[in-house]
């Protein structure tokens, strides 16, 4: 072989090493930025910057400052960047600092942000929707900047737990309601901007805060203002409603004379460069790892360079052994045998073209995958083009690829005794893996897929695999082998809402739990329909699909899959038209079937639960009178009739709802139910609403709802110790 040759695969070799040993990044942080950089449209401005790949510690992505592997700081500020915030920045994990500020992003803003950030600048951008609800569970958090944007709608109660904040500004946003309760845990805030909003009611919560500034400017606060409000040094009340008349408590500042031009500091303006406060700790520290790093190059350099030319000295005597062999032949070629494309694995399920994959489906034909059952591995030569591999695509996936013999071991190949529930969409069993992990394990059947099918399932599962929320049953997994179709969720091996709602076997639901179950529901919907980039709608919302943990707190799940309901084997989908009849009372008028809608039809189906949780009644029950059989129906024109409307309600609770509770909640169904869908208002209004019922007093029917109830599960519960047969049902 020239040497030449021998040249270039050292080389090649050398530059392999070189990038693995300086892909210093934390590939959860790696993938966290990718995930950014596609939703912001792939910008120019970020240079080096890739959405596959890349190595951003080593590779001095702009604006990404390490330390060690880990990114402690992302400072983008005034790069002019548009798109959104994506659905990873979860995956930074060692992130302090994040500043976004004065750009053109959009959207809403995600929840599923780094959880252990300290300073959090997202200011001057076009951000739209509320704040999430998990900015509850920052607990380091100490700045946050959230003003300039479009952000709309009541705060809700997300400050709790937030003891570290410092400085907070909300202004020149489009806030309103009141505020909630949850700002008096802001114990050591010492700056709060909320000027330019439109928020409402009292200010009494900020009474007790040490605060050195505070400016509430050009709202809608009415009431007194608070006596303590004097000891703020830097103050701005002006252009709000306060009642100046009032002589209790005394007021010794007058409130005409406040200067609304008075010079104060300007917002926070957060700083994030840890590297200021630290430069040479973090410097050293870097120093030693190149240094180590270095060391690492050479010596490995060295090794692979040996393997290297052993590698080419084998090349070399093949090549020349082919060229003898050549040259005695008498040129038949199909004497040649060509090697395979791919083998193994590989052989039938990568290279095979639609007419030749085998027509096999081990889970069509049974509950359980034994060995035999399987299809048998090819090897044999195919000359087709080679097809790109699905884990291969344009975006990374989160979940975890497993093997069917994974699965066959973790669930005792499928046994009767691991089966958890039957669903429209396929089986559910447990799975314990040898670490001691416990899934969910969904048995898809499908039909044989075509190859844009397979990747129109994968598309499915990587999107749904992106949700996070406290409220969503997360999917952890998938198998995409030997023409089965598997996804992996987190396991709840509690109980689900039809069976807390519609068991005898369990104690009814107090009023409280209800409401706060309702809420967590709301949420989720909220998070997929205003969250998603695009939308998703769960379009198969019922309560079997509703999990409540130990806590009782609801999980939704199954959100978006039922799009797959398509590729649906002949088996599932007659199976699906029977669920289909005691689901129907879920179903919005202007839809046929479950499985096909959209948002709107999400809100429909959510009222229908809030109905549940009212009555206690089924939403279609057959053994009622015709009349009263579909639930929504029945109860619609009872909502706006006091007597009626008491008469609804089930009768385990009837005495524990306040009157004027029970009516605002009647409101809420009321729209949510609305047959025109372009009557139902979207999830975040709802969710608002029902904030807005929970923190009322008297709401609920005292603290013991709010917490759960060892007793609530019956001591002679069938379900004690199992997992019940209706989880997962989609």
């Amino acid at each position: 072989m020239p040497m030449q040759w021998f040249y270039l695969i050292a080389i090649v070799c050398l530059k392999i090493l070189g990038l693995q040993v300086l892909a210093v990044t934390d590939g959860s942080d790696v993938q966290g930025l990718q995930d950014l950089y596609r939703s912001l449209n792939s910008p120019m401005q970020l240079q080096h910057w890739k959405s596959e790949g890349g190595d951003p510690c080593g590779e001095a992505w702009i604006g990404v400052q390490c330390s060690g592997s880990s990114i402690i700081n992302l400072k983008l500020h005034g790069l002019g960047l548009t798109g959104n915030l994506g659905y990873q920045l979860s995956n930074l994990r060692s992130l302090k600092h994040l500043d976004l500020s004065s750009n053109h992003i959009e959207g809403s803003i995600p929840y599923n942000l780094p959880p252990n950030i300290t300073n959090l600048n997202l200011a001057a951008n076009r951000l739209s929707q509320s704040i999430p609800y998990s900015l509850e569970n920052m607990k380091h958090l100490r700045h946050l900047n959230l003003s300039h944007n479009q952000l709309s709608g009541s705060l809700g109660d997300v400050f709790k737990g937030l003891e570290n904040l410092r400085e907070m500004d909300l202004s020149f946003n489009n806030f309103t309601g009141d505020l909630p309760i949850s700002v008096t845990s802001l114990t050591n805030l010492t700056s709060l901007f909320l000027q330019g909003n439109q928020f409402t009611g009292s200010v009494i919560f900020l009474a007790n805060l040490s605060l050195s500034d505070l400016n509430i400017e050009d709202n809608h606060f009415s009431g007194v203002i608070p006596e303590k409000f004097q000891t703020i040094p830097n103050l701005w009340i002006g252009g709000n409603k306060f009642d100046r008349n009032t002589n209790y408590p005394p007021w010794n500042f007058p409130s005409e004379t406040t200067p609304k031009e008075k010079n104060i500091s300007s917002p926070p303006a957060t700083n994030l460069s840890a590297f200021e406060s630290h430069p040479s700790q973090i410097r050293t520290h870097n120093k030693k790892k190149s240094h180590a790093a270095g060391i690492v190059i050479i010596i490995g350099g060295v090794a692979l360079v040996a393997a290297c030319a052993a590698f080419a000295i084998v090349v070399h005597r093949r090549l020349s052994r082919g060229k003898t062999l050549r040259s005695l032949a008498s040129g038949d070629e199909e004497s040649m045998t060509s090697p395979p494309i791919s083998t193994v694995q590989g052989a039938t399920y990568t290279s095979m073209s639609p007419q030749q994959s085998p027509h096999l489906s081990a889970f069509s034909s049974s509950p359980m995958i034994t060995p035999s059952r399987l299809p048998a591995i090819r090897t044999k030569t195919i000359k087709v083009p080679r097809r790109k591999s699905l884990s291969k695509s344009r975006m990374p996936i989160s979940a975890k690829a497993y093997t069917v013999a994974e699965l066959q071991i973790a669930t005792n190949s499928f046994s009767e005794e691991n089966l958890v529930g039957e669903g429209s969409l396929g089986s559910v069993y447990r799975a314990e893996f040898p670490d001691g992990t416990i899934l969910a394990v969904k048995n898809i059947k499908t039909v044989p897929l075509s190859i844009i099918e397979e990747q129109q399932f994968f598309d499915v599962i990587r999107n749904a695999s992106r949700l996070r929320h406290p409220n969503i049953v997360t999917l952890l997994g998938y198998c995409m082998e030997h023409c089965q179709h598997l996804v992996m969720y987190e396991f709840i091996k509690n109980l689900s809402l039809d069976e807390a709602l519609h068991s005898a076997t369990y104690k009814p639901l107090p009023w409280g739990r209800r409401l706060h179950i309702a809420l967590g529901i709301a949420r989720a919907l909220d998070y997929i329909h205003s969250s998603c980039v695009p939308p998703i709608a769960h379009s198969n919302l019922k309560a079997a699909n509703i999990l409540l943990d130990e806590e009782l707190m609801p999980r939704v799940c199954d959100s978006g899959l039922a799009v797959l309901r398509p590729l649906a084997s002949n088996t599932v989908k007659l199976k699906a038209s029977e669920m289909a009849i005691a689901d129907s009372g879920y179903i919005a008028p202007e839809n046929d079937a479950p499985g096909i809608g959209n948002t709107k039809a999400d809100v429909y189906a959510f009222g229908v639960l809030l109905l549940e949780l009212l009555t206690g009644r089924k939403p279609f029950d057959n053994l009622r009178p015709k009349a009263e059989q579909c639930l929504a129906t029945w109860a619609s024109s009872k909502l706006y009739d006091s007597a009626s409307l008491g008469q609804m309600v089930d009768p385990a609770i009837k005495r524990t709802i306040p009157s004027k509770s029970l009516s605002h909640f009647a409101d809420i169904v009321s729209m949510c139910i609305q047959p025109e869908q372009e009557f139902r208002p979207p999830m975040s209004d709802i969710v608002e609403s029902l904030m807005r019922l929970l923190q009322k007093p008297n709401a609920t029917d005292g603290a013991e709802a709010l917490s759960f109830d060892p007793s609530f599960r019956s001591t002679n519960s069938r379900f004690l110790g199992s997992p019940t047969l209706s989880f997962y049902s989609l």
